[in-house]
């Protein structure tokens, strides 16, 4: 399916059962394999009298030269402005962009991933399998993200990060994380008490 004003590039493949709703830009020479949606509306609703009600997306998605797109990964349109797949990147299969996302160029993402929305992505970088990316950051040009890991915001300065802990009860997980985050100066706390118990010691 190709919907109305969509448009796609030349050389292009587009593959069985793949939809690209209206107004949608495909490039020059990408692939998009079986089951992709490029376009559908992003996740937009606003509480309103104890119901959701839907924020019309008038967005599109902008899909690059070069890129190539897995099977059954959706790239949602836009709440105001377009979705964006920069040139030469490469998403695997099974993956979820929402509405604003923004990926650089000659980014490679396996398969898997979810990108909440409005946050942008570098040019260059690399993101694991079964990752997780929370909305409305900025990840920089050129760093890595390890396999399954769950970026809720990005250390500054940071070229690579990785890692997720076990499902816990909310409050224990956010005690966890909390803690973790205070292990390198607690072990140079534990590191001064552990010269002045040696102290001790030896003047006795």
């Amino acid at each position: 399916y190709i919907g109305e004003n969509a448009v796609v590039g030349d050389d292009t493949i587009v593959y069985a059962n793949v939809s690209i709703y209206h107004d949608c830009k495909v490039g020059n020479r990408v692939i998009i394999h079986s089951g992709a949606v490029i376009g559908a509306d992003g996740f937009g609703f606003a509480p309103f009298m104890g119901e959701w009600v839907k924020i019309p997306q008038v967005g599109a998605v902008t899909i690059e030269d070069d890129v190539e797109i897995g099977a059954n990964t959706t790239v949602d349109r836009g709440a105001l402005e377009d979705t964006v797949v920069g040139r030469g990147t490469k998403l695997d299969n099974q993956i979820q962009l929402g509405h604003n996302v923004h990926i650089g160029e000659h980014t490679v993402m396996a398969a898997c991933t979810g990108v909440a929305g409005s946050t942008h992505i570098g040019s260059h970088c690399m993101v694991g399998g079964a990752s997780c990316i929370n909305g409305h950051i900025r990840i920089p040009d050129g760093v890595q993200i390890g396999p399954s890991t769950n970026i809720r915001r990005w250390q500054e300065g940071a070229k690579a990060m990785m890692g997720v802990f076990p499902a816990q009860e909310r409050l224990a997980a956010e005690r966890t994380m909390v803690l973790v985050q205070r292990l390198g100066r607690m072990r140079e706390e534990i590191k001064v008490l552990a010269e002045k118990v040696k102290e001790l010691s030896d003047a006795h």
